[in-house]
């Protein structure tokens, strides 16, 4: 006997959502017009059938069979119309592209994929910078490698004052009609034009530069405006400075991935700065003024409070990295560590003997 929770890899308990979810997923990689198994693809249905159906998943987690229909197959007793009459077609479908099957059996096509059909693609790069670079903000110039505007149709993929005309094979639609034999039976679909490529129309003569695709391999240089306060792993994105479309087409986005090298003395948390500044053992004790060094380079006076133990954090207020908002900045946090002198004059350990000698 056929184990149909086994079949979807399912448990006995699982909900009808989840035994829906595992038999779309397994459909979408099995379907025979997918290249897949044929006789698995038939062994995921009859199951389906039996499990999405409350009577009958009672029966069989009853009996171990589902006794009516007995003489026919379950999974192949119905008729396609709109899809399946018992598909919920705003589940969440996972892995399963319910746009992809609709389109591969009845040839449908979303007006987004004819809209995005000659659109550009999108280009991610990386981009180091200083932390000094999110102070103020920057602008860096970048040579990018990707397809630009042919120059000389502009885009068109025709040879200048040549005509564009309507496409001989599928009337300027675009799509052309195929017929297609499946276990389902038989489905008239509309495909891509591979004679215009899905354009409805084509250059009389195609650019002898570009060949008709209305884009070359290139370069161009472009302005990347850093805003102060940036952080490792944001995305900064510059719209159309991606590769660019095809025949005149929308470029696609450039999306620029920002990344902090790590600072000589600075370690940043967030919009803070921490650093760690040494201190003798006679400021820690009396108390003064330690100069600090800070991200713009210039130095400040910092008071240390008399009795200072190592490891102390004093704050220094709005001297951090500015908030990426535009409004207010971090802090600055000193540590102070007391430093021990490893070699001393005679004169010192003269001193220290005394200090001793009074009990400090």
């Amino acid at each position: 006997m056929k184990d149909y929770y086994k079949i979807l890899g399912v448990s006995r308990k699982a909900s009808p959502e989840e035994i829906k979810k595992a038999y779309y997923r397994l459909a979408h990689k099995y379907h025979p017009d997918k290249g897949g198994d044929e006789e698995k693809f038939k062994e995921i249905n009859e199951a389906y059938q039996v499990l999405s159906d409350e009577k009958k998943r009672a029966q069989y987690d009853k009996f171990g069979r589902v006794f009516e229909g007995a003489g026919s197959q379950p999974g192949f007793d119905f008729q396609w119309s709109w899809g399946r009459p018992d598909i919920d077609f705003e589940a969440d479908f996972g892995e399963f592209d319910l746009e992809d099957m609709l389109e591969e059996i009845f040839g449908f096509a979303s007006s987004r994929r004819k809209k995005d059909f000659k659109r550009g693609k999108d280009i991610k790069i990386e981009m180091e910078i200083n932390l000094e670079d999110t102070l103020k903000g920057k602008k860096k110039i970048i040579i990018l490698k990707k397809l630009i505007t042919c120059p000389r149709c502009q885009g068109t993929g025709a040879e200048p004052n040549t005509k564009v005309k309507e496409c001989f094979s599928c009337r300027g639609t675009g799509r052309v009609q195929e017929i297609r034999k499946t276990f389902f039976g038989t489905f008239t679909r509309y495909i891509i034009c591979p004679e215009c490529n899905g354009e409805g129309y084509k250059p009389e003569k195609p650019c002898n530069v570009c060949h008709g695709e209305g884009r070359i391999k290139g370069e161009e240089e472009i302005e990347v405006s850093i805003p102060p306060g940036v952080d490792t792993n944001q995305v900064i994105k510059i719209e159309g400075k991606g590769s660019a479309g095809r025949k005149g087409g929308k470029a696609g986005d450039l999306y620029v991935r920002i990344l902090v090298k790590k600072h000589p003395i600075f370690e940043r948390k967030g919009d803070d700065l921490y650093i760690s500044v040494p201190i003798s053992f006679s400021q820690a004790a009396l108390g003064g003024e330690i100069e600090i060094p800070t991200l713009e380079g210039k130095k400040i006076l910092l008071k240390v409070p008399a009795g200072t133990e190592s490891g102390k954090i004093l704050r220094i207020s709005k001297k951090g990295i500015p908030h990426f908002s535009g409004y207010g900045r971090g802090n600055l946090y000193v540590k102070l560590i007391v430093k021990t002198p490893k070699k001393l004059t005679k004169k010192q350990k003269e001193l220290l003997e005394k200090l001793r000698e009074e009990g400090i």
